[in-house]
């Protein structure tokens, strides 16, 4: 399975998942229609799937179009999203596992962004030794999703399924916030080397326009604030011992940033 990046709107990616054997194609999140079909015209591929993270706008905005198009493709979503996501055909729950070309993804109901939120994880021995992680807004580069229909109990718990996965998983998250995202970090963990060191990183390939994402999953534990509930640093910083009120008081001020 080869992953291709395209952007979309103002910030968004939308992935396009190749199927080598075959031109097969699925996307995930297609914020817009028009970029995906622009890419399958010039690969003369056919899309048979479309997989979804959560219902918000900007990640399903080009089902109906696509679907017209592509009449046969199965429309994936969390089961709780039902009657939410455009032309949704597949109800997904946690456990779940979905199939594409001769890989197979793993469904985590990820609810806090929302409350039917789900991701679609490939283990590292479907995907040429790596983990690949699908995760919309729930886990974001240096940053993870406002709590919009969540509660930060849900969402620390949501973010501790995807924080348990290996180091070598990269994380295909929905949108360019990365750089934001580590300027606040650095508000708060100031004193974190590895923060410091990526927030350089980041900075000099947001200058030249390059992509920041997919980042690496054992960067994300040891840079990213909101998998880190639990250190010392941050719920001294906070001012909580409490692991799911550290994230909160984190979560809020990240509101305000």
């Amino acid at each position: 399975m080869d992953i291709h990046q395209l952007p979309a709107l103002s910030d968004n990616y939308i992935y396009v998942l190749q199927n080598r054997g075959d031109r097969t194609v699925a996307v995930v999140d297609p914020a817009e229609a028009q970029p995906v079909l622009q890419w399958l015209k010039k690969t003369d591929s056919r899309l048979t799937a479309i997989f979804n993270t959560h219902h918000h706008g900007d990640h399903v905005g080009g089902n109906t179009q696509l679907i017209r198009e592509f009449p046969e493709a199965v429309v994936y979503g969390g089961a709780e999203d039902w009657g939410r996501i455009p032309g949704q055909t597949v109800l997904l729950k946690e456990g779940d596992h979905v199939a594409f070309g001769d890989c197979t993804a793993e469904i985590f109901f990820v609810p806090g962004h929302t409350r039917a939120h789900i991701a679609y994880y490939f283990p590292p021995e479907t995907v040429d030794g790596m983990g690949e992680l699908f995760c919309g807004d729930t886990l974001f580069a240096g940053g993870c999703g406002r709590l919009f229909e969540g509660t930060p109990q849900q969402m620390v718990t949501s973010l501790n399924k995807l924080r348990t996965l290996p180091d070598q998983t990269r994380v295909w998250c929905a949108h360019e916030y990365t750089l934001k995202n580590l300027e606040f970090a650095l508000t708060v963990d100031p004193d974190n080397p590895d923060l410091n060191v990526r927030f350089a990183e980041v900075k000099e390939r947001r200058s030249h326009g390059e992509p920041t994402v997919p980042s690496l999953l054992g960067v994300e534990k040891k840079t990213n604030p909101f998998l880190r509930w639990d250190q010392p640093t941050l719920q001294t910083a906070m001012k909580s011992a409490d692991p799911v009120q550290t994230f909160a008081r984190l979560r809020g001020k990240k509101d305000q940033f």
